[in-house]
């Protein structure tokens, strides 16, 4: 079981929770996915949207992988190569809109950074996230 809520003594936030508590069995730390193809080359170098598209997709394949959903997810933590507001806030709404956007309604944090860890890469997610009792 999975709970998310905003205490009335914060800021409403804008589509995430500001706590998430699971009462699941076990969590499951996922790497950062990055935006590389299964040859482990970047995709889209310069191109946040193909870039954001590519890391959606691993991180369905390793939640799948781990025996969990998007839904599943307890706490997120996204890092945007910019300093510009508008370009995370582009990010975040493509993620958003894609198959991975249960993950973001836990509690979740955006982050622009200077650099990431692959030449060309522009964003990383962290997932962790509460699989069944077993």
């Amino acid at each position: 079981m999975i709970k998310k809520f905003n205490p009335p003594t914060v800021h409403e936030p804008a589509g995430y929770s500001h706590v998430t508590i699971s009462e699941a069995g076990p969590l499951a730390h996922l790497a950062g996915q990055c935006p590389l193809d299964l040859a482990g080359a970047v995709v889209g170098e310069g191109d946040f949207a193909a870039q954001t598209e590519q890391v959606v997709q691993n991180c369905l394949r390793v939640l799948e992988a781990a025996g969990a959903a998007p839904a599943d997810v307890v706490r997120s933590v996204v890092y945007v190569v910019s300093t510009d507001s508008s370009v995370l806030a582009e990010v975040w709404r493509q993620l958003e809109a894609s198959p991975l956007a249960p993950a973001f309604t836990s509690a979740s944090t955006l982050l622009g950074v200077a650099a990431l860890g692959y030449r060309g890469q522009l964003i990383e997610i962290d997932l962790t996230a509460a699989l069944p009792a077993r």
